[in-house]
């Protein structure tokens, strides 16, 4: 892929009131400033451009325009313009539940669609429509999409204009863009793939520097956990397992979108916009040429109609091997494939850890009530022993006749005699439960 940076022109200025042209409902194209402004400037420029002064003599916009960044593939220029949804449909040629999923409801999936004449991108927070000539580009000035449009004007190089401009070669004007095609495919990938291409390498760097983030984090939180069971380390750790996932939900769909790319090459050859138009119109000359031919009334020019016509099949039939041919592509998504996995991998590295973790610290929970049970059980025996003692004592308390009462100097070994029995039967009851193995060691 052609390595350079972009050009682009600077703001539009407000027209003269000696212009006579006016702004259209459909696009109200204003020129864009670099596609990537300075760090410091961003937000102004941002600024800048969604509040540029509409001109004298605009009409005003159509009601539910949206801002779209418009990236021209021959010229590799880019404008800032407005266009309402009655235009993009016109424009792009495509069905108009296809917007939706531009839009908000499905702002968490991930879509790479084929269409006849444009790719559906719906990739984290790239959603962009793509075109053998062009791309286009909602919401441009959002920060998250900042970093793929600074990656298209370093990746997508501007082109000098197409000499078929010039006065005097009008009627080169359609051979000489599909010549150019036809040799360009076989040395880099056409636009749409080098749109898809860069679309993919943002949201994967995006999605791999998140999991990154999340790594830095997870390890020391974790370890915290791991030596100090405490509330504010569980809630730490219980968010960052609920942030884990929400990550892998998102590398997951993009991984899974690709996937299912990869397993079905006619989707994959949907997406070889470039070939299609070329295709097109190799079939549009042949459809002409065969149709001039057949007009003359002549014998031999008949049998050349006829050869004609044969030749066209043979062509169709080579053409439509040419659509089996899926190789870049494949070649192309099987590296991102391969990325998202390692970033998958990643997370799932992550999680068993935490896994690992929470079942350390369970089993270290489980060891502290072992230890709570064996002191319960403990106290238990020797309240046992207590009660015993307490019994005999209540029992000698009452007011029954007995010779003992008589007996000079039969406090002291009574009660400790009976102390010590009450001590005695504590043991022999706890040594019944280590020996049950009821108490540790």
């Amino acid at each position: 892929m052609g390595k350079g940076r972009l050009s682009f022109p600077g703001r539009s200025r407000r027209p003269n009131k000696n212009n006579n042209h006016s702004i259209t409902d459909a696009a109200a194209a204003t020129e864009l400033q670099p596609l990537h402004p300075p760090p410091e400037t961003s937000e102004s420029v941002a600024a800048a451009a969604t509040t540029t002064t509409p001109a004298k003599g605009a009409k005003k916009k159509a009601g539910g325009s949206k801002l779209w960044l418009r990236l021209d593939g021959v010229s590799g220029r880019s404008e800032l313009v407005e266009f309402d949804k009655s235009a993009i449909l016109r424009r792009v040629s495509i069905p108009a539940r296809d917007l939706r999923i531009l839009g908000p409801v499905f702002s968490q999936s991930s879509n790479i669609l084929a269409r006849d004449k444009a790719i559906i991108v719906n990739l984290e927070f790239i959603k962009a429509i793509v075109t053998a000539e062009e791309m286009l580009l909602l919401d441009p000035l959002s920060q998250e999409v900042l970093p793929f449009v600074d990656k298209l004007r370093q990746q997508l190089p501007l082109k000098s204009p197409s000499k078929s401009n010039e006065p005097g070669i009008e009627g080169k004007e359609v051979c000489s863009p599909t010549v150019e095609l036809g040799e360009g495919l076989q040395n880099e990938l056409p636009f749409e793939f080098q749109v898809l291409e860069i679309a993919l390498e943002v949201v994967c760097t995006y999605l791999d520097s998140n999991v990154s983030d999340l790594e830095r984090v997870a390890y020391p939180a974790l370890d915290e956990l791991a030596r100090n069971v405490s509330n504010k380390n569980l809630e730490q750790v219980r968010s960052l397992k609920s942030n884990l996932t929400r990550v892998l939900a998102r590398v997951q769909k993009v991984r899974d979108e690709i996937e299912h790319l990869l397993d079905d090459d006619e989707d994959m050859a949907q997406l070889y916009l470039t070939r299609k138009q070329i295709q097109n119109q190799q079939f549009e000359a042949l459809y002409a040429g065969g149709n001039a031919n057949s007009i003359v009334p002549v014998e031999p020019n008949l049998l050349r109609s006829s050869s004609n016509i044969y030749g066209s099949a043979s062509f169709a039939t080579s053409i439509h091997s040419d659509n089996n041919d899926v190789e870049d592509l494949e070649m192309l998504l099987e590296a991102y494939f391969m990325q998202l996995d390692a970033t998958r991998n990643k997370i799932l590295s992550v999680r068993e850890y935490i896994d690992d973790t929470e079942d350390y610290v369970n089993i270290q929970l489980d060891n502290q009530r072992n230890e709570l049970i064996q002191l319960q059980l403990t106290l238990t025996i020797a309240s046992f022993a207590v009660a015993v003692d307490t019994f005999i004592v209540g029992a000698f308390a009452m007011n029954i006749p007995c010779h003992l009462y008589n007996v000079n100097g039969i406090f002291v070994p009574f009660v400790g005699g009976t102390s010590f029995g009450c001590f005695l039967i504590f043991l022999f009851v706890l040594g019944y439960a280590r020996w049950k193995k009821l108490l540790g060691s």
